[in-house]
């Protein structure tokens, strides 16, 4: 498939994401940029551009409509619970699990290299496409656009949030917290095992106190199984008082 060809199939496939994202796009050519990944602009024949500069502006228009909508949804916060929730709600789990709610891996332009290595699936990827796509939206129509678009979403991951009887963290800063608050030691995180090839390599890892071993994990990255660990070991101790929000953002009862 020729540059010029897959360029026409996307143009004509516009109308099926543009009514997933409830916007219709005057110039074309920035949804075309917001889907195109550099591993295709690298391969293409035609002068593709990427959307990493898409996706810088789009991180800032991300935090900007995550900090108004906690702002007005949660007066009563203070300004670091706050920066729990926009760090939630603009995390790359959280990112790419909005790009997959509107199925935005159907439209991306990718490198048969990554292609073949499961790109469309790739977490990193989609986040930053998310990101490119709300920087389009913002360029071709500004911050009602962007905020139009990203409100519903933000509005259903937390519509049963609620403050004043609960705390928002990550595993590894709740599991923290609560061994502190217990007089028990910091937890300590080993890497009992790396599986599978490099593209899609898993790691294992267990989180311990002292000689104690709290729980084990795996995952896509280091960080991912820490987490993960972190969390069955917070549900060891607080049981039903946690609720996961993503993978990396729990919800826990005070």
């Amino acid at each position: 498939m020729t540059g010029l060809f897959a360029r026409a199939k996307l143009v004509g496939n516009a109308p099926r994401l543009e009514k997933r994202i409830g916007y219709r796009f005057r110039d074309k050519d920035i949804l075309l940029r917001a889907l195109t990944h550099s591993s295709h602009a690298f391969e293409a024949r035609e002068t593709a551009e990427d959307n990493e500069l898409l996706e810088f502006l789009g991180d800032s228009v991300v935090g900007l409509v995550a900090a108004d909508f906690f702002f007005r949804k949660y007066p009563e916060s203070d300004e670091g619970e706050l920066s729990k929730f926009k760090a939630s709600a603009s995390s790359t789990v959280a990112l790419s699990a909005y790009a997959r709610e509107i199925r935005l891996d159907r439209f991306l332009r990718l490198g048969r290299g990554e292609e073949k290595s499961g790109g469309r699936k790739k977490t990193t990827i989609l986040a930053g496409a998310f990101e490119a796509l709300l920087g389009g939206l913002y360029l071709d129509g500004g911050f009602v656009a962007a905020r139009a678009f990203f409100l519903p979403l933000l509005e259903r991951s937390y519509e049963k949030v609620r403050t004043g009887r609960a705390t928002l963290n990550d595993p590894k800063s709740a599991l923290q917290e609560f061994l502190q608050k217990n007089d028990l030691p910091a937890p300590h995180y080993t890497i009992v095992a790396e599986q599978g090839p490099d593209h899609r390599k898993e790691f294992v890892v267990e989180v311990g106190v002292h000689k104690t071993t709290l729980a084990r994990a795996a995952g896509p990255s280091r960080k991912a199984a820490e987490q993960k660990a972190a969390a069955l070991a917070l549900k060891r101790y607080l049981g039903q008082k946690i609720k996961a929000l993503t993978s990396e953002t729990l919800l826990i009862d005070d």
